[in-house]
Protein backbone atom coordinates (compact mmCIF):
# COMPACT_ATOMS: atom_id res chain seq x y z
CA UNK A 1 0.00 0.00 0.00
CA UNK A 2 3.32 1.81 0.51
CA UNK A 3 3.85 2.21 -3.22
CA UNK A 4 0.10 4.24 -3.71
CA UNK A 5 2.18 7.28 -1.89
CA UNK A 6 5.88 6.52 -3.06
CA UNK A 7 5.17 6.42 -6.95
CA UNK A 8 4.74 10.03 -6.67
CA UNK A 9 6.84 10.81 -3.89
CA UNK A 10 9.55 8.84 -4.13
CA UNK A 11 8.97 7.06 -7.46
CA UNK A 12 12.80 5.92 -7.72
CA UNK A 13 12.64 3.51 -4.62
CA UNK A 14 9.11 1.75 -5.67
CA UNK A 15 10.31 0.90 -8.37
CA UNK A 16 13.50 -0.46 -7.18
CA UNK A 17 11.67 -2.44 -4.85
CA UNK A 18 9.50 -3.85 -7.70
CA UNK A 19 12.07 -4.92 -9.60
CA UNK A 20 12.59 -7.89 -7.08
CA UNK A 21 9.11 -8.39 -6.30
CA UNK A 22 7.12 -6.92 -9.20
CA UNK A 23 3.13 -6.02 -8.09
CA UNK A 24 0.50 -5.45 -10.68
CA UNK A 25 -2.80 -6.00 -9.10
CA UNK A 26 -3.73 -3.29 -7.04
CA UNK A 27 -2.78 -0.46 -9.41
CA UNK A 28 -4.70 -2.50 -12.19
CA UNK A 29 -7.59 -2.87 -10.12
CA UNK A 30 -8.23 0.48 -8.85
CA UNK A 31 -7.53 1.69 -12.11
CA UNK A 32 -10.53 -0.74 -13.26
CA UNK A 33 -12.54 -0.13 -10.42
CA UNK A 34 -12.19 3.65 -10.13
CA UNK A 35 -13.00 4.12 -14.15
CA UNK A 36 -15.85 1.79 -14.06
CA UNK A 37 -17.48 3.50 -11.16
CA UNK A 38 -17.31 7.23 -12.73
CA UNK A 39 -18.66 5.31 -16.23
CA UNK A 40 -21.28 4.00 -14.27
CA UNK A 41 -22.16 6.74 -12.00
CA UNK A 42 -22.20 9.19 -15.14
CA UNK A 43 -25.02 7.16 -16.77
CA UNK A 44 -27.43 7.14 -13.38
CA UNK A 45 -26.92 11.05 -13.15
CA UNK A 46 -27.12 12.31 -16.70
CA UNK A 47 -30.28 13.43 -18.44
CA UNK A 48 -31.50 10.40 -19.99
CA UNK A 49 -33.55 12.58 -23.03
CA UNK A 50 -30.35 14.87 -22.91
CA UNK A 51 -27.61 12.23 -23.47
CA UNK A 52 -29.55 10.56 -26.60
CA UNK A 53 -29.71 14.42 -27.89
CA UNK A 54 -26.24 15.23 -27.04
CA UNK A 55 -24.82 11.45 -28.51
CA UNK A 56 -26.99 11.86 -31.67
CA UNK A 57 -25.24 15.67 -32.15
CA UNK A 58 -21.62 13.80 -31.81
CA UNK A 59 -22.72 11.36 -34.90
CA UNK A 60 -23.25 14.15 -37.02
CA UNK A 61 -27.03 14.40 -36.05
CA UNK A 62 -27.45 18.23 -36.66
CA UNK A 63 -27.13 17.89 -40.51
CA UNK A 64 -30.14 14.96 -40.42
CA UNK A 65 -33.88 15.49 -40.96
CA UNK A 66 -36.29 15.32 -38.39
CA UNK A 67 -36.88 11.75 -39.50
CA UNK A 68 -33.39 10.80 -39.89
CA UNK A 69 -32.82 12.16 -36.40
CA UNK A 70 -35.68 10.04 -34.86
CA UNK A 71 -34.32 7.03 -36.17
CA UNK A 72 -31.04 7.51 -35.19
CA UNK A 73 -31.81 8.25 -31.78
CA UNK A 74 -34.06 5.02 -31.79
CA UNK A 75 -31.24 2.93 -32.62
CA UNK A 76 -28.63 4.28 -29.73
CA UNK A 77 -28.62 2.83 -27.06
CA UNK A 78 -29.48 5.08 -23.47
CA UNK A 79 -27.57 6.05 -20.63
CA UNK A 80 -27.83 3.44 -18.49
CA UNK A 81 -26.79 0.57 -21.19
CA UNK A 82 -23.59 2.65 -21.65
CA UNK A 83 -23.06 2.76 -18.48
CA UNK A 84 -23.46 -0.75 -17.76
CA UNK A 85 -21.59 -1.56 -21.48
CA UNK A 86 -18.98 0.87 -20.02
CA UNK A 87 -18.44 -0.87 -16.34
CA UNK A 88 -17.51 -4.12 -19.12
CA UNK A 89 -15.42 -2.20 -21.41
CA UNK A 90 -13.73 -0.71 -18.13
CA UNK A 91 -12.71 -4.33 -16.67
CA UNK A 92 -11.69 -5.78 -20.42
CA UNK A 93 -9.94 -2.78 -21.37
CA UNK A 94 -7.72 -2.17 -18.27
CA UNK A 95 -6.69 -5.77 -18.77
CA UNK A 96 -6.22 -5.87 -22.26
CA UNK A 97 -4.71 -2.65 -22.07
CA UNK A 98 -1.96 -3.82 -19.77
CA UNK A 99 -1.15 -7.11 -21.22
CA UNK A 100 -0.46 -5.55 -24.55
CA UNK A 101 1.82 -3.21 -23.13
CA UNK A 102 3.61 -6.01 -21.15
CA UNK A 103 4.22 -7.69 -24.12
CA UNK A 104 5.87 -4.57 -25.60
CA UNK A 105 8.27 -4.46 -22.82
CA UNK A 106 9.02 -7.92 -23.24
CA UNK A 107 9.81 -7.37 -26.67
CA UNK A 108 11.83 -4.28 -25.95
CA UNK A 109 13.67 -5.90 -23.69
CA UNK A 110 14.84 -8.60 -26.24
CA UNK A 111 15.67 -5.84 -28.77
CA UNK A 112 17.75 -3.72 -26.45
CA UNK A 113 18.61 -6.73 -24.06
CA UNK A 114 17.25 -4.91 -21.01
CA UNK A 115 15.40 -8.25 -20.24
CA UNK A 116 12.12 -7.81 -19.00
CA UNK A 117 9.54 -10.55 -18.08
CA UNK A 118 5.66 -10.45 -18.58
CA UNK A 119 5.06 -10.01 -14.97
CA UNK A 120 7.43 -6.79 -14.83
CA UNK A 121 6.07 -5.57 -17.77
CA UNK A 122 2.80 -5.60 -15.92
CA UNK A 123 4.13 -4.26 -13.04
CA UNK A 124 5.56 -0.95 -15.10
CA UNK A 125 2.20 -0.86 -17.03
CA UNK A 126 0.27 -0.79 -13.47
CA UNK A 127 2.40 1.70 -11.48
CA UNK A 128 3.61 3.68 -14.02
CA UNK A 129 -0.54 4.41 -14.55
CA UNK A 130 -0.90 5.80 -11.53
CA UNK A 131 -1.13 9.60 -12.74
CA UNK A 132 -3.40 9.06 -15.10
CA UNK A 133 -5.62 7.40 -12.25
CA UNK A 134 -5.76 11.00 -10.84
CA UNK A 135 -7.90 12.38 -13.94
CA UNK A 136 -10.11 9.45 -13.19
CA UNK A 137 -10.62 10.70 -9.33
CA UNK A 138 -10.89 14.34 -10.63
CA UNK A 139 -13.34 12.91 -13.01
CA UNK A 140 -15.38 11.18 -10.73
CA UNK A 141 -15.92 14.10 -8.51
CA UNK A 142 -16.58 16.17 -11.46
CA UNK A 143 -19.63 13.14 -11.96
CA UNK A 144 -20.77 13.28 -8.54
CA UNK A 145 -21.19 16.97 -8.44
CA UNK A 146 -22.67 17.44 -12.06
CA UNK A 147 -25.52 18.83 -13.08
CA UNK A 148 -27.54 16.27 -15.24
CA UNK A 149 -27.09 17.74 -18.31
CA UNK A 150 -23.41 17.12 -18.17
CA UNK A 151 -21.13 15.24 -20.68
CA UNK A 152 -18.63 12.74 -19.64
CA UNK A 153 -16.05 14.31 -22.03
CA UNK A 154 -16.30 18.04 -20.05
CA UNK A 155 -15.36 16.12 -16.49
CA UNK A 156 -12.35 14.99 -17.83
CA UNK A 157 -10.91 17.90 -16.99
CA UNK A 158 -6.55 16.73 -17.30
CA UNK A 159 -7.52 16.44 -21.14
CA UNK A 160 -6.27 19.12 -23.46
CA UNK A 161 -10.21 19.13 -24.14
CA UNK A 162 -11.43 20.85 -21.72
CA UNK A 163 -8.25 21.79 -20.13
CA UNK A 164 -6.70 24.17 -22.47
CA UNK A 165 -9.48 24.41 -25.79
CA UNK A 166 -13.23 23.04 -26.02
CA UNK A 167 -13.65 22.26 -30.04
CA UNK A 168 -16.74 21.20 -31.41
CA UNK A 169 -17.14 17.47 -32.07
CA UNK A 170 -17.08 17.83 -35.77
CA UNK A 171 -13.44 19.52 -35.66
CA UNK A 172 -10.80 17.63 -36.77
CA UNK A 173 -8.62 17.71 -34.10
CA UNK A 174 -11.64 17.45 -31.58
CA UNK A 175 -11.30 13.11 -30.79
CA UNK A 176 -7.05 13.50 -30.13
CA UNK A 177 -7.71 16.40 -27.75
CA UNK A 178 -10.12 15.13 -25.91
CA UNK A 179 -8.10 11.76 -25.83
CA UNK A 180 -4.83 13.21 -24.50
CA UNK A 181 -4.59 13.86 -20.92
CA UNK A 182 -1.37 16.30 -19.93
CA UNK A 183 -0.86 13.03 -17.04
CA UNK A 184 0.45 11.01 -19.95
CA UNK A 185 3.46 12.80 -19.78
CA UNK A 186 4.15 12.35 -16.30
CA UNK A 187 3.03 8.28 -16.87
CA UNK A 188 5.91 7.91 -19.72
CA UNK A 189 8.30 9.70 -17.21
CA UNK A 190 7.77 6.76 -14.87
CA UNK A 191 7.72 4.30 -17.14
CA UNK A 192 11.33 6.03 -18.22
CA UNK A 193 12.46 6.07 -14.53
CA UNK A 194 11.28 2.25 -13.98
CA UNK A 195 12.53 1.12 -17.44
CA UNK A 196 16.28 2.69 -16.66
CA UNK A 197 16.35 1.67 -12.91
CA UNK A 198 15.54 -2.18 -13.99
CA UNK A 199 17.40 -2.51 -17.30
CA UNK A 200 20.80 0.37 -15.92
CA UNK A 201 19.59 1.59 -19.64
CA UNK A 202 20.88 4.52 -20.59
CA UNK A 203 17.91 8.07 -20.62
CA UNK A 204 18.29 7.88 -24.16
CA UNK A 205 17.08 4.50 -24.53
CA UNK A 206 14.34 4.08 -21.41
CA UNK A 207 12.74 7.74 -22.97
CA UNK A 208 12.54 6.04 -26.70
CA UNK A 209 10.77 2.99 -24.91
CA UNK A 210 8.92 4.78 -22.90
CA UNK A 211 7.47 7.23 -25.39
CA UNK A 212 7.06 5.10 -28.40
CA UNK A 213 3.32 3.85 -27.80
CA UNK A 214 2.58 7.05 -27.39
CA UNK A 215 4.13 8.65 -30.53
CA UNK A 216 2.73 5.28 -32.23
CA UNK A 217 -1.32 5.57 -30.69
CA UNK A 218 -1.08 9.66 -30.58
CA UNK A 219 0.75 10.06 -33.99
CA UNK A 220 -1.83 7.70 -35.73
CA UNK A 221 -4.75 9.79 -34.38
CA UNK A 222 -3.35 13.17 -35.65
CA UNK A 223 -2.39 11.61 -38.99
CA UNK A 224 -6.14 10.46 -39.22
CA UNK A 225 -7.30 13.91 -38.00
CA UNK A 226 -5.14 15.77 -41.01
CA UNK A 227 -6.67 13.52 -44.08
CA UNK A 228 -9.97 14.88 -42.28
Amino acid sequence: MTHLVDIFLQPGKVFDELKGRPTFVLPLLLTALLTAAMLLLHSINVDPAWYLDHTAAAMGGDEMNAGELAQLKKGLPGARTMGYLGVVMALLGTALAAALYALYFMLAGKITGASTSFKHGLSLTGWAGMPLLLGTVVALVGVLTMVPQTSMESLMLTNVDPLLVQLPADHRWSQLAKAFSLLNLWTVGLIALGWRIWGRTSWTQAIVVAALPSVVIYGAMALYALSK
